[in-house]
């Protein structure tokens, strides 16, 4: 059976919550239709940005299991991915058997935080996860996060796996994109969009499928266009005049610990997102002053219908 191939804007969608905490599953409705309907071709529902590690395990299963729900309409034209790291294998195999069983189109893992297990652990992670469950995964290299940061050699065999269809590559070694690529692998190769680690352009330029991203959650249409393979030599023109409208936006949604920057900023701008959970915070009024400011001057609010008048007033 040929791979699933993902290309385009994969956007680690935020967790919208209630005003009382608690899960906000109109929200996630909401959301997810905007994205269908903004150029999203997969989302990752409860990656970081989602704040997994804050969801207790009841929560994280009534997530995968309302929200494939939701892969109806226009939605249906996205795939569904969700966090399924566990704080060990066998916990995470059993968010993977639960996440098939619900209806899940895939599934995200990065090495399983705090420990910071030396790469040939890591490896044998992943590989034992995905032979236990048939379900395509994604290898989530996250170095910045977990500390452990695989090397090449490791990525290619485990792309080799039938289950492994997606890396999202977050290393600081911008020349392992390369490595990858020219390795040829079958499966798609995207990165993180953080304009600090440097990754999105020598990943599109060298035939990465995609982004694998969090300013979608505010641009979906932009970090669709953005993501676009380069097929033909004309996207490299559109991709480096969208990369530079769209670099204010990318450092602004990296300018706190993610979800911070971009959850205060949808929330500001009136997308269903809610609170932190605590102990995280929202942004302080004059930062979050900058990211309105980005979202004005680049027609954010006109482009997706967010009320102009609220934008000075959730300023001041």
């Amino acid at each position: 059976m040929a791979k699933m191939r993902i290309e385009g804007s994969f956007v680690a969608l935020i967790t919208p919550f209630n005003a009382d905490g608690s899960v906000d599953f109109g929200g996630f409705r909401t959301l997810l239709d905007w994205h269908a309907t903004n150029g999203t071709s997969a989302v990752l529902i409860m990656g970081s940005t989602g704040e997994v590690s804050m969801l207790s395990p009841e929560e994280r299963r009534e997530i995968v299991e309302r929200t494939a729900a939701m892969k109806t309409g226009a939605a249906s034209r996205m795939k569904f991915f969700y966090g399924c790291t566990g704080t060990s294998t066998a916990a995470t195999i059993a968010y993977l058997k639960h996440a098939k069983a619900a209806g899940a189109d895939g599934a995200i893992l990065a090495a399983p935080a705090y420990i910071c297990a030396p790469e040939d652990d890591i490896e044998a992670f992943f590989a034992e996860c995905a032979d236990a469950v048939e379900l395509p995964i994604g290898i989530y290299n996250n170095p910045p996060r977990v500390k452990t940061d695989l090397h090449w050699d490791h990525l290619l065999r485990l792309m080799k796996h039938p289950n492994v269809v997606v890396l999202k590559e977050s290393t600081t070694r911008v020349g392992q994109v390369a490595q990858v690529l020219a390795a040829n692998p079958d499966a798609a190769v995207m990165c993180c969009d953080s304009p600090n680690l440097g990754l999105v352009v020598p990943t599109m330029s060298l035939g990465g499928h995609g982004t694998a991203n969090m300013t979608g959650n505010l641009d979906p249409a932009g970090m669709a266009l953005l993501s676009t393979p380069w097929a033909d030599p004309s996207q490299s023109v559109v991709f480096r005049e969208t990369y530079i409208r769209l670099l204010p936006l990318l450092h602004f949604t990296y300018s706190a610990i993610n979800p911070v920057a971009v959850k205060s900023l949808m929330k500001a701008v009136g997308l269903p997102a809610g609170d932190l959970r605590r102990p995280l915070s929202g942004l302080k009024p004059d930062h979050l002053a900058k990211g309105l400011g980005i979202v004005r001057a680049l027609g954010l609010d006109a482009k997706y219908g967010w009320g102009k008048p609220a934008l000075p007033m959730a300023a001041e």
